[in-house]
C-alpha cells in the first residue's frame, strides 16, 4: 500500500521520494529544504507513477532555471520520426522537459513512446487530442469526453498536463467585453472559448476541477494551469483579460493544494521589457509563489524569424524575477513548425536566457561554469573554451572557417589581440605586434 499519493504530500508527511533525493542533489541543496518548498507548492516535480524512464527535475524560483521544448505532429506536418530527432536533439542539449503538442495522427501512439523512452519530463495538452482522438465536430464533444481524455493522458504517463481552467464564462465575457487587438492567440484557449460559446455551457475543466484533482492525485500529475487569456501582441499585455484570468488560476492554484496536487502557471506571452518584472512579482502574489511558467516573454512584435531572440530577451529578465520554468521559442515561431535546427536554435536561446537569470538570481554555483570560460580565454586555451561552449560545434566551426596566422589568436585581432598582448607584458615578455608580420596591403 503506498504511503503517498503525490511528491506534495509526500513532503507534507515528512517522506523522502526517490525523485526528491534526485532533485536535491542536482541542485545542490539540502533535501530538508527542498522538501520544505515542495510541500508550500512552491516547487513542483512532476514526476507520474507510469513514467518509469523519467530523470526527474524540480521547477521552481529558488531553483535552476528550467526549459521547456514544445514540438508534436499537426497535419501538414506528420512525420513521427522527425518529431523523435527532435525529441533526441532536445534530451542531448539538455531540455529538461518536452510537450507533445500534437495535433493529428495517432497521437496516442507517439505519446506512449514518449513516456517509455525519453527521461525528460513530458507535458501535453489533452485539448488538443481530445479534438483529434473523438473526430467529431467540436461543439458535439461532451464535457465528459474532454474530462476522460485528460484521464488517458494521465495513464499513459504524462507528467504535465497543461488545462486551461482559467477562462470560465465569468472571465470569457470580460474578455468579450473589453476587447483585444489580437483576441485570444493560445490555441486550446481560443478551442474552449469556441466550445463555451457554441454550447452555451461551463468550461468543464473548470467546472469539473475537483474530478480532474482526483485524476491528478492517483497518478501524480501536476496541472500547469494554461493562459488561454495571455497577451499576443504587445498591445495586448497586461490587460483585463489577463489579469483576470490570473485571478482565477491563483484561485485553483489553492485548490490544487488543498488535494495535495502540484501546481504550475503558465504566463504570457508577447510583453514590453517595462511590464515584465511587475508581471512576474503580481504572479508570485496571486499564486503563492507557486512556480511560473513563461512562454518568452517575447518583447516585441516585428522579429519574425528571429523570436528565439525576442523570447529569450523577455525570458532572462522573467526569470531573474520570479519564472521559474521558460518555454523555448524557434525562429520558426509565427511561421511554421520548427525543423531539426529551428529546435536547435531555440534550445541554444533558451538556455542561454536560463543560465543568465541563474547568474542574476545568485543561485549557488551558477557563474562557475562562466569563471571557468574566463580562465579558458585568459589562457588561449581554445580546446577549454570550445568545451566550456554552450554550443561547442558552432563554435569550433567558427574557428575553423577563419584559420589564424598565429594560432594563440583569431582573425579577429591577431598580434593585437589583448589578451595575448596583457599575458606577454606581465610576464615580463616582448609584445611583438608588427613583427613578423606579412606585408599590409595598404603598403603597395
Amino acid at each position: 500500500m503506498e504511503l503517498y499519493t503525490t511528491q506534495m504530500d509526500a513532503a507534507r508527511r515528512g517522506i523522502e521520494t526517490e525523485a526528491m533525493k534526485r532533485v536535491a542533489e542536482y541542485e545542490n541543496m539540502p533535501l530538508s529544504n527542498l522538501m520544505g518548498l515542495v510541500a508550500k507548492g512552491q516547487v513542483a516535480i512532476p514526476a507520474n507513477k507510469n513514467h518509469r524512464c523519467l530523470t526527474p527535475y524540480g521547477v521552481g524560483s529558488a531553483l535552476k532555471t528550467k526549459i521547456n521544448v514544445n514540438l508534436g505532429t499537426s497535419r501538414d506536418c506528420l512525420n513521427l520520426d522527425v518529431e523523435m530527432e527532435k525529441v533526441k536533439r532536445a534530451v542531448d542539449m539538455g531540455a529538461e522537459a518536452i510537450m507533445d503538442l500534437s495535433s493529428f495522427g495517432d497521437t496516442r501512439k507517439f505519446r506512449r513512446k514518449l513516456t517509455e523512452s525519453c527521461p525528460a519530463m513530458l507535458g501535453t495538452v489533452p485539448i488538443y487530442d481530445a479534438v483529434v482522438y473523438y473526430n467529431k465536430p467540436l461543439q458535439e464533444i461532451t464535457s465528459q469526453e474532454w474530462i476522460d481524455v485528460v484521464r488517458m493522458h494521465a495513464e499513459d504517463g504524462v507528467d504535465f498536463l497543461t488545462l486551461h481552467c482559467g477562462i470560465n464564462r465569468s472571465t470569457a465575457d470580460r474578455f468579450k467585453n473589453n476587447g483585444r487587438l489580437m483576441n485570444i492567440v493560445s490555441r486550446g484557449g481560443s478551442l474552449i472559448f469556441a466550445w463555451m460559446e457554441m454550447t452555451g455551457n461551463e468550461n468543464p475543466f473548470f467546472e469539473f476541477y475537483d474530478e480532474i484533482l482526483e485524476i491528478c492525485q492517483e497518478y501524480d500529475v501536476t496541472i500547469s494551469l494554461g493562459d488561454a487569456c495571455r497577451p499576443g501582441c504587445i498591445a495586448d499585455a497586461g490587460d483585463i483579460s489577463q489579469i483576470s484570468e490570473l485571478v482565477v488560476l491563483g484561485e485553483l492554484t489553492q485548490r490544487a493544494w488543498d488535494k495535495n496536487v502540484q501546481i504550475i502557471v503558465e504566463g504570457p506571452g508577447h510583453m514590453p521589457l517595462n511590464q515584465i518584472q511587475a508581471n512576474m512579482e503580481i504572479q508570485q502574489t496571486i499564486c503563492k509563489g507557486a512556480p511560473f511558467y513563461v512562454l518568452g516573454p517575447l518583447v516585441t512584435d516585428i522579429a519574425p524569424g528571429y523570436d528565439h531572440i525576442t523570447s529569450a530577451i523577455g525570458g532572462a529578465i522573467a526569470a531573474t524575477y520570479g519564472a521559474s520554468f521558460l518555454c523555448y521559442v524557434t525562429p520558426a515561431e509565427h511561421l511554421r513548425l520548427p525543423d531539426v535546427d529551428d529546435v536547435k536554435e531555440g534550445i541554444i536561446a533558451s538556455k542561454i536566457a536560463a543560465h543568465a537569470a541563474d547568474i542574476a538570481k545568485g543561485l549557488p554555483g551558477a557563474a562557475d561554469w562562466d569563471y571557468q570560460m574566463g580562465v579558458a580565454r585568459r589562457e588561449l586555451d581554445w580546446e577549454k573554451m570550445f568545451g566550456l561552449a554552450i554550443d561547442p560545434e558552432k563554435a569550433k566551426r567558427y574557428r575553423a572557417e577563419s584559420t589564424p596566422e598565429n594560432q594563440d589568436t583569431c582573425t579577429m585581432c591577431g598580434k593585437m589581440c589583448s589578451v595575448r598582448n596583457m599575458n606577454k607584458v606581465l610576464n615580463g615578455e616582448h609584445v611583438d605586434i608588427m613583427e613578423d608580420t606579412k606585408e599590409c596591403p595598404s603598403d603597395k
